[in-house]
């Protein structure tokens, strides 16, 4: 091949991050160094993706070459392995973005991930998609050379870096378009140089890409391997998802994930199937081990290739899969949309509404059968997945139920965050007489567990949902009931036991209301605006005041989350509950010359406990000084 260059050569400087990864490829990943090959191969395959779809609107792009393909080959001499691909190639610019920064949202994040625990940060840059710079786990020097298609032949790149700090990069005239990877080899990585090496790692890792995957011939001819002219296809070369399942293996179904999810990691399930009908597609849909870094992310595209006839159309098909499914990884191959199928013409499909409900059916289904039959692996998806799930209850109100049976959430009967059980098991176990699902919210799973208003609910031994995850305040609103049974808040609107108080308790509650009325008014009084009303609670046990929101107001924990994410939230003023066996409200019953400090120490107690924060820190601290001082003397 002949290059010549025609403009001076230019050396840039890594972005740091890029540094760190390259450190952390060099020193770090050595064990798992075999990824390097089919992390590049996966990146041929889809460069030639993009040329394919590309060259739809624009057939030039083929060059009068539109064979699409791999090569691999090796000089032992030279010591140096190449991969070349005839796809999209790069530009200049491109070249710059994609080989000198990483140019992704939530870098920063991602870089505070990374631990120098192989297996961790191997499966961290996986998912980043940062796998060219794995070259540096078995090359000293790393050259590539590529041309855009379309573009003349003195625009081609010339890129180089020994994975230090800095990259060289000039132009040249390259007549082939598409990017060819020189590696020249560290010292030890000798049996790479081998055909019969390569072959093996790519049968392993890359048996499933489309393309073929190229290298010349060999025989065995007196005690070793003669090269040929010819060329022969290593891997299988034909659409994974197209076949049987009965063809293909367990391990090749991990190895499409890998290569597809951009992920070190095998996947913890997935379901392939062929939909005949009305709307004809194939779907290959997996469940990661992991959660990628970025998950959170509402804006970050979801994990699902399109493609019609096996033609690729595009990465990241968010139109396929909702919102709350963006963990889902996997290929969706159309037999009835077109061609030149667009972003906006799949936004106003028919058929990719039917396509999208299918798929969503299809993953809440495998879910569901791993929640009954395989439930360690539901338990690792849970505690990965569960928060993305729960956005569900409120976006997709037709598998409302379907999702709500997902559930899992921990209760007064765990010790631990992870404890969690389903809203079906919470229901089996609930008390005779008991017709309600209760919970409570708070801003961390301890804060739940140690509400002041679950202290009647131990008394009786009534289990609670504990709720300490951001989206739960939006499941809890878009989740009226399950099995019929209402889901009610602990610390929301008058506490209606039901059959689970006697008429004793009942009348003792009335009487009691009618003997502190005087104090309820007086407190009411002197705390203002700062209460919608004041009255006697038969929530509390132990502590001696709660605040509880008004039946249709908004909770305080929402309030707390609105404000915390500068939201507005909707001004109402709590309810305040006191406890009327309780020593305090029984001294404040008889107080008169420090009443008014006593009410504002009872409220603002009342606020720390349930995680709200003061307005005024520095008077509450005065306030229970004084009070102390006046106890003691």
């Amino acid at each position: 091949m002949t290059e010549t260059t025609t403009a001076s050569r230019e050396t840039l400087g890594f972005q740091t991050e890029v540094k760190q990864l390259l450190h952390l490829m060099i020193h770090s990943l050595y064990s798992n160094r075999e990824i390097f090959l089919r992390e590049l191969i996966s990146n041929a395959s889809d460069a030639c993706d993009k040329l394919r779809f590309e060259a739809l609107h624009n057939d030039a792009l083929y060059e009068n070459a539109s064979d699409l393909n791999i090569r691999v080959s090796f000089d032992k001499e030279a010591r140096t392995l190449t991969i070349a691909d005839s796809g999209i190639g790069m530009n200049r610019d491109e070249v710059i973005a994609n080989l000198g920064t990483i140019a992704k949202s939530g870098t920063r994040e991602f870089f505070t991930k990374l631990s120098g625990d192989q297996q961790k940060d191997a499966h961290l840059i996986g998912q980043f998609g940062v796998g060219f710079y794995s070259a540096f786990i078995v090359a000293d020097k790393v050259s590539v050379l590529t041309r855009r298609a379309g573009e003349k032949a003195d625009q081609g790149v010339r890129w180089e870096s020994d994975g230090g700090g800095e990259f060289s990069i000039e132009m040249v005239d390259r007549a082939a378009r598409g990017t060819e990877i020189t590696l020249h080899l560290r010292e030890g990585q000798d049996d790479l140089l081998a055909g019969y090496k390569l072959r093996e790692i790519i049968k392993k890792y890359s048996n499933h890409i489309v393309q073929p995957i190229l290298m010349q011939k060999e025989e065995w001819k007196d005690g070793k391997y003669e090269t040929l002219a010819e060329d022969e296809t290593v891997n299988q070369a034909s659409a994974l998802w197209a076949r049987s399942k009965n063809e293909i293996t367990e391990e090749q179904y991990k190895e499409f994930y890998k290569h597809v999810g951009h992920d070190f990691d095998d996947p913890l399930a997935w379901t392939h199937a062929r939909v005949e009908g009305k709307q004809e597609y194939t779907q290959l849909l997996y469940i990661p081990g992991c959660a990628p870094f970025d998950m959170y992310d509402r804006q970050a595209r979801h994990g699902i290739k399109l493609y019609v006839r096996r033609v690729f159309i595009m990465d990241d098909a968010e139109q396929l899969m909702p919102q709350y499914m963006r963990f889902v990884r996997g290929v969706v191959d159309s037999a009835d949309l077109p061609l030149n199928v667009s972003r906006e013409i799949l936004q106003e499909s028919k058929d990719i509404e039917a396509i999208r409900k299918g798929c969503t059916g299809k993953v809440l289904g495998l879910l569901a059968d791993l929640a009954e039959n395989d439930k360690e692996k539901y338990t690792r998806f849970w505690s990965e997945f569960g928060q993305v799930l729960k956005e569900g209850v409120g976006e997709d109100f037709a598998n409302k139920d379907k999702i709500a049976a997902l559930l899992r959430f921990a209760t007064t009967k765990a010790d631990t965050n992870e404890e969690t059980v389903s809203l079906k098991d919470y229901v089996s176990r609930m008390k005779d007489g008991q017709e309600k699902i209760y919970y409570v919210t708070a801003d961390s799973f301890n804060a739940a567990k140690n509400s002041p208003h679950l202290e009647v609910f131990r008394k009786k031994g009534i289990e609670v949902l504990l709720l300490s995850a951001r989206v739960d305040e939006w499941v809890v609103s878009n989740l009226p009931e399950f099995e019929g049974k209402q889901l009610v808040s602990v610390a929301k609107g008058g506490l209606d036991l039901g059959a689970l108080e006697d008429a004793a308790e009942k009348q003792e509650q009335e009487k009691q209301a009618d003997e502190f009325k005087g104090l309820t008014d007086k407190i009411k009084t002197s705390l203002a605006d700062k209460v919608k009303e004041v009255r006697i609670t038969h929530r509390l046990t132990d502590s001696p005041a709660c605040l509880v929101a008004d039946e249709h107001d908004m909770s305080g924990n929402l309030a707390r989350l609105l404000k915390a994410s500068g939201q507005k939230a909707p001004i109402s003023q709590p309810i305040l509950e006191i406890n009327p066996t309780h020593p305090v409200v029984l001294r404040l019953k008889g107080e008169e010359q420090r009443f008014d400090d006593w009410a504002a120490v009872l409220f603002d107690q009342a606020l720390l406990a349930e995680g709200g924060q003061l307005d005024d820190p520095a008077g509450f601290v005065k306030r229970v000084n004084q009070l102390m001082l006046e106890m003691g003397a």
